[in-house]
């Protein structure tokens, strides 16, 4: 890592240094509120989800296990909060208008965002445990090893759904007529 490795501050963290895990929760803050973001496209339950991520993890930090990459940990309950926010809230398929990426500029080229558009779309279509599975391999780039750990089910269990979930968003892009 940069300064301190994880393992060094979570130690540091049990030890009851506070500012351990402020660097802890610089390191880690973006990736978690862009992964909550994409789970539920808005960005003040994003920033609800992570911040209630971080008190959970605070809170269970003694329970970590350190065989395992802290910043799987902390994904894993990424997910879990985002699953459990859309299924307590159960978000509709309507997408905002603000869910394209900021960094956009007015010269990209439109047909992009509009393909864009519609895969956010066919995505948020999905059930929630099939865009998670897409979400973690095809936009954060988990390995199935990974996906299984986060999403506490077996290998085989990450491949089905992708599979599946990959298929049925294959069959709603073409069902609304997106041409890819």
């Amino acid at each position: 890592m940069t300064e301190r490795d994880d393992a060094a501050l979570i130690g540091e963290c049990l030890s009851g240094v506070l500012k351990s895990f402020e660097i802890i929760v610089e390191r880690y803050q973006k990736q978690i509120y862009n992964l909550a973001l994409r789970m539920v496209h808005n960005h003040d339950d994003a920033e609800d989800i992570s911040q209630s991520v971080f008190v959970k993890a605070y809170e269970n930090l003694a329970s970590f296990n350190p065989r395992f990459k802290f910043f799987s940990w902390i994904y894993r309950m990424a997910i879990n909060e985002s699953i459990n926010f859309v299924k307590q809230r159960k978000i509709g398929e309507e997408l905002p208008p603000n869910v394209l990426s900021i960094e956009r500029t007015p010269e990209d080229n439109y047909s992009e965002l509009v393909l864009r558009e519609q895969l956010l779309e066919a995505l948020m279509k999905l059930d929630i445990d099939y865009r998670a599975v897409i979400i973690l391999r095809h936009f954060e780039g988990f390995s199935y090893g990974e996906i299984s750990y986060i999403l506490d089910v077996p290998e085989k269990t990450v491949k089905s759904r992708l599979f599946t979930a990959r298929q049925s968003l294959r069959d709603i892009l073409i069902n609304e007529g997106v041409v890819i």
